[in-house]
């Protein structure tokens, strides 16, 4: 009787974990009919273990059982000659029709005499997981269009030598130099280099060479094992290994170290690598593109750079232009800085009016593309709708402050902003009637902005509107 009711708890026992598995659990007589049925089964096809207990494995619909359809029981399928089956995604039949991907496990249960007395099948469900492998097949195939070509804006003659450039660059192996200002898209156009070679599927590994000290940028180019300093409490893949296969782009590298420069050069020499305290070098298959704001052949003569490693760096150089060389690519720019940002804010900004137009155009830009599109960026906070005005635009262009190199002084009536009562008491409504900032908007002293509420009649407070 103790034995009896051992068995019972031990059945009831087996019962709840099976109940409680993620995984969907379910049994066949050797018929082929369905004898149990647990709670995953119910999630992962629908089926209440009402409906499917008595029924045949073909309730599944599986859309392949050793390299074919679902048969129609056990022995036509071969699980009772072969005794199992290796794990396989397939497809099952959720009850409402739909088609749900699992991974499909089968093996025959025998008894104590080795005769087959049923058997038992899982299904992991890899719903969520067939979801996530569409996000990230679809996050690459818009970062692959992100960094076309043709996503790079500019028409000038100077950008259509640095598309030409982009291409030749992307259809070798050969190292590249970039080289221009802050700000005129050096990382863009290392990113379309990759994304456009053969290397695509491979990783695009960044790292900034000016943001670590020696210690930490040598760790994290290279790796390091374990014990190698105080802290290292395991092994660490560098970031050239990661990039195996791939392209590392090292921005700002005129800004390593002679010592740093010696490591890099082994790497550009014989693409190899020894991770920080080993002594084992390790292949590592790489492109790798270089940027930098700087003049490098300058510090190579001034002796802050190594001749050696700055002409294993330019094998292919890139040289990208100011926007101030590059002023006809600036309404096309502004175009689609506006697109962009209509989208992202909802807003309705249609474009620049004349005289800000004027002022752009006039501008020097020394922050380049970047602080172009910072400009623009600042004109939707103070816009919603319409052309953005002179006003619109932050102090330092209004002010004329910076002028063009090697170019004739800007006249005074064209850096002074020409006022008017009209066009102040647009700004103090923009302003909320706050005189500083209305006179931080206009490029003036508030007591300035005072003479001029004085002299046109502006009251202090706005009107009260009827």
């Amino acid at each position: 009787m103790q034995t009896k009711t051992h068995e019972i708890w031990d059945k009831n026992f087996l019962s709840q974990i099976i109940d409680a598995m993620a995984d969907g659990v379910f049994t066949l007589d050797t018929r082929g009919r369905i004898t149990s049925w647990n709670r995953s089964m119910i999630r992962i096809t629908g089926y209440p273990a009402a409906e499917a207990l008595g029924k045949t494995c073909n309730i599944l619909q599986c859309s392949r059982c050793f390299d074919q359809e679902c048969p129609e029981g056990p022995s036509i399928c071969g699980i009772l000659d072969h005794g199992q089956s290796e794990d396989f995604e397939c497809l099952v039949r959720h009850k409402t029709g739909l088609d749900v991907p699992v991974i499909k496990n089968a093996r025959v249960v025998r008894n104590n005499d080795g005769d087959i007395i049923g058997i038992v099948e899982t299904l992991t469900d890899l719903t969520e997981l067939k979801k996530a492998r569409l996000k990230a097949e679809q996050a690459q195939r818009l970062l692959e269009e992100k960094h076309r070509l043709g996503n790079i804006i500019g028409h000038s003659r100077s950008m259509q030598q640095v598309f030409n450039a982009i291409q030749v660059a992307a259809a070798s192996h050969a190292t590249v130099l970039i080289q221009g200002e802050s700000g005129t898209g050096k990382e863009l156009v290392a990113r379309a280099i990759h994304y456009n070679s053969a290397r695509r599927d491979k990783p695009l590994v960044i790292v900034n060479c000016s943001a670590l000290t020696e210690s930490l940028l040598e760790s994290e180019l290279f790796g390091h094992v374990r014990g190698a300093f105080t802290g290292a409490l395991r092994d660490r893949t560098g970031r050239f290994e990661e990039a195996d296969g791939g392209t590392v782009f090292l921005d700002e590298i005129g800004e390593i170290t002679p010592f740093i420069q010696i490591k890099l050069l082994r790497v550009l020499q014989e693409r190899e690598i020894e991770r920080v305290g080993d002594s084992r070098r390790r292949r590592v298959d790489i492109r790798i593109i270089a940027a930098t704001n700087q003049d490098l052949f300058s510090r190579v003569q001034q002796g802050k750079f190594r001749q050696d490693v700055y002409y294993r760096l330019k094998v292919f150089p890139i040289n990208l232009p100011p926007l101030r060389k590059r002023k006809d690519d600036i309404p096309l720019l502004l175009t689609h800085f506006i697109e962009q940002l209509n989208r992202k804010t909802g807003k309705q900004i249609t474009g620049l009016q004349h005289e800000a137009m004027q002022l752009v155009l006039d501008y020097a830009w020394p922050g380049n593309i970047r602080e172009l599109e910072n400009a623009v960026e600042h004109a939707f906070v103070l816009r919603n709708k319409g052309k953005i005005g002179v006003f619109d635009l932050p102090l330092e262009i209004r002010q004329m402050r910076y002028a063009p190199k090697n170019s004739t002084a800007v006249s005074a009536s064209r850096s002074r902003i020409q006022l008017d009562r009209r066009k102040l008491l647009d700004i103090l409504d923009a302003c909320g009637w706050n005189k500083a900032e209305a006179a931080r908007r206009v490029g003036l002293s508030r007591t300035a902005v005072w003479k001029y509420m004085k002299k046109w009649d502006i009251p202090l407070q706005p009107p009260r509107q009827e």
